[in-house]
């Protein structure tokens, strides 16, 4: 079996495994009313974001659809790995690619992620007081979340892996002892906050899919060939949350998904010593995560002046006057061309 082969079996597989579950799983959350009970509407907002705002597609709109994406990554890799227990012959054994080395702390990140991200969603779902209207204590609560399992996954890259350096392009591999660790912190809270492009439908995973593709082509490069076909079963699982997420929207990715992924994404960009392009690959989530921390020191330190109509970024487009699909397909188009640029700088400077 080819490499090739390896890779692409397992991303069809997690498209048919995510297209198998999603109905199932879309019953309950309906069943449950699995989304917000309150919306940003009835806080203090710009007056843009107000004429924006559909407040009664947010609230009846389940936020847990994430859980698809961790769900279809758990079910096919455990399926391949038992199917090489049941059925053991060159062929797949070769298939699998669960690996200590390249897939575990991936695994568990975006399992461990994708939890504590439901957990999250659970408590804005059937919480009454300011957390669950995402005020100041959320944003806390998360931010200690993820610095807690990045420290964890920093401490296993440094002690069980012996990882401790970064690659910088036109530069080489630059070794860091024990600072990769607060340096491995410091990009997880960088990429995470990037999980406030979930808001518009289609727009995370359309943005997503590429991202990982390109970590996907990376890996591959790079010979890692078990996280290359981890990366491509990620991307297929996205694939099939884009599927029943195009507008209308069935339901949104939610802190389950953005957490697990954006977490999980940090540590790829890191196995792959790839971490240094990824502002170049992820840029659509960059600039959204810019938009955002700019309007909100531009409001608190220039006498409540606003760069943006209305932020993140995508939202500032729609005020402008964009409709929702457009914004949509624009920032997917954008997100395929810097992850191929990102993907063309790494491969040539490497």
């Amino acid at each position: 079996m080819s490499n090739a082969i390896k890779i692409l079996i397992p991303l069809v597989s997690s498209f048919v495994v995510g297209f198998v579950i999603t109905p199932i799983l879309t019953k309950y959350f309906y069943k449950y009313k699995l989304w917000k009970r309150s919306s940003r509407s009835n806080a203090s907002v710009s007056k843009e974001f107000q004429d924006i705002h559909n407040e009664k597609e947010e609230l009846k709109t389940p936020r847990v659809g994430g859980m698809i994406i961790w769900l279809s990554v758990f079910i096919t890799i455990m399926g391949i790995a038992l199917l090489e227990q049941i059925f053991p012959n060159p062929w797949t054994q070769k298939l699998n690619f669960l690996s200590r080395s390249q897939t575990l702390i991936p695994l568990g990140t975006l399992i461990l992620g994708g939890m504590l991200g439901l957990f999250d969603d659970l408590a804005q779902v059937f919480s009454s007081n300011s957390y669950g209207a995402d005020a100041l204590s959320n944003r806390r609560v998360k931010i200690a979340m993820i610095v807690a399992m990045s420290l964890l996954v920093g401490l296993w890259f440094v002690l069980k892996l012996d990882h401790s350096s970064v690659f910088v392009p036109f530069i080489g591999s630059v070794p860091l002892g024990l600072m990769f660790i607060p340096f491995f912190i410091l990009v997880t809270l960088a990429v995470f906050s990037s999980s406030i492009i979930d808001g518009m439908d289609g727009l995370s995973g359309g943005v997503l899919v590429p991202i990982f593709a390109s970590y996907t082509l990376i890996a591959y490069t790079n010979n890692q060939i078990d996280l290359a076909a981890f990366s491509s079963v990620v991307t297929g699982s996205i694939l099939v949350f884009l599927w029943f997420n195009i507008p209308p929207a069935r339901f949104y990715m939610g802190e389950t998904g953005m957490l697990g992924l954006t977490l999980l994404l940090s540590v790829i960009a890191f196995l792959t010593d790839a971490v240094f392009v990824l502002p170049l690959i992820a840029l659509p989530l960059v600039a959204t995560s810019l938009s955002a921390i700019l309007q909100i020191y531009s409001y608190k330190y220039r006498n409540k002046k606003r760069i943006f109509l209305v932020a993140p970024l995508h939202h500032h487009f729609e005020a402008k006057g964009w409709s929702r699909p457009k914004v949509t397909m624009r920032y997917w188009i954008v997100s395929i061309v810097c992850s191929v640029f990102g993907t063309i700088i790494y491969i040539l400077t490497k």
